[in-house]
């Protein structure tokens, strides 16, 4: 168990991507599954609480449905592929688990169950009560009503917010590469990258956009942006390749995410999320504010993107654009770009009522 051991890892989340679990003609590459079931089934009986995020509905069902471009060629061959190939994913799990003498259970979301504050609570609860009876949870994008607007895309992401529902301290990606390079890794001289201890620009600038295998929807960019996630939840990720056998027991090469101090969970959930409804941009002074924790003033924002009510989730961009922050914001969009900096004083004309006390207050707010 080279990648988080029970000892230092109660609870672990393994996303395995489409073209580890379907090869090229869309059959499951059962032999592989057996040996991940087998992984899986050794460290529960080692004591630890295993959830499995696994892509491969849709390249299933494009197969059994005869679908053009493995079943994404529009919308709703995706979703008619996904809801053929859920069932035969679901069962093929249940199998290999259960030849392991697991238990499989399966839980379909969307963006917005794990968006909307009350619903998350509802699926970590769930996901809490299945792990606490020694069940193996299996997730994915329930892409048979999911649309291009309200879904996660990828379930790089989707398995860093699970990790985040869970409370897990480790999330492992396992795809068709060993990790993160400093360049795409196809050209001379790239070096693999073995820890990351904080994501930063150069980090980003790393990320080669692309699935390799053509399969999947995640690239490294959706694979940083779930450590991102991940991180600021206080769950650790690795990035390995699942191209080898026994790939949860195997020493291999990895690129392995450290995580920093946990968070609250409100401030994890919100610095997790994917829908924001807008952007406030603010100047230097503003973003020097933020980043000792204070709250954004009126004074200190320049710009508003997007529309947005009272109570919507937006980012808070710096003077170069880059987000500092997420958080839940006091007014509407008209009216904060009435009082975009100007101080309290002035706003209450501008406004025609009492102006609240922030735009974003520290305590709807988490620092990416």
């Amino acid at each position: 168990m080279s990648l988080f051991p029970p000892a230092t890892c109660p609870r672990l989340i393994v996303k395995i991507g489409s073209a580890l679990l379907v090869d090229p003609d869309g059959g499951v590459r059962r032999a592989w599954l057996e040996g991940i079931a087998a992984d899986i089934a050794e460290r529960v009986r080692a004591g630890q609480q295993v959830a499995v995020v696994s892509s491969g509905a849709i390249a299933l069902g494009a197969r059994r449905l005869g679908l053009p471009k493995g079943g994404r060629a529009s919308l709703e061959d995706a979703q008619a592929a996904a809801a053929t190939g859920q069932i035969a994913l679901s069962q093929v799990w249940a199998e290999t688990l259960g030849a392991n003498g697991l238990t499989a259970a399966q839980m379909l979301v969307t963006l917005d169950d794990l968006e909307d504050r009350r619903r998350y609570l509802n699926a970590a609860a769930t996901l809490d009560r299945l792990l606490g009876l020694g069940v193996v949870p299996v997730l994915n994008e329930n892409d048979s009503v999911a649309t291009e607007e309200i879904r996660f895309g990828d379930n790089d992401r989707l398995a860093a917010r699970v990790a985040q529902a869970a409370g897990a301290q480790g999330v492992v990606l396992l795809s068709d590469i060993d990790g993160l390079y400093d360049r795409n890794p196809a050209l001379p001289g790239a070096e693999h990258v073995a820890r990351v201890e904080r994501i930063d620009a150069g980090i980003e600038a790393m990320a080669d956009r692309g699935s390799a295998s053509g399969m999947g929807s995640g690239g490294m960019v959706s694979k940083i942006a779930a450590a991102r996630i991940a991180n600021a939840a206080g769950a650790h990720l690795a990035i390995a390749s699942g191209r080898i056998d026994r790939p949860l027991s195997a020493e291999a090469r990895h690129t392995l995410f450290v995580a920093e101090k946990t968070a609250p969970a409100r401030k994890a959930w919100l610095a997790g999320g994917l829908t924001a409804r807008g952007t406030i941009h603010v100047d230097a002074g503003a973003a020097r504010a933020l980043s000792q924790g204070k709250s954004l003033l009126a004074a200190g924002a320049i710009r508003v993107e997007g529309s947005f009510a009272r109570g919507d989730l937006v980012v808070i961009a710096g003077p170069e654009g880059r987000p500092l922050a997420r958080g839940l914001v006091e007014y509407p969009s008209d009216d904060v770009t009435r009082i975009l900096g100007k101080r309290n004083e002035e706003q209450a004309a501008l406004l025609g009522y009492a102006p609240r006390s922030t735009l974003v207050h520290r305590s709807h707010m988490a620092l990416l």
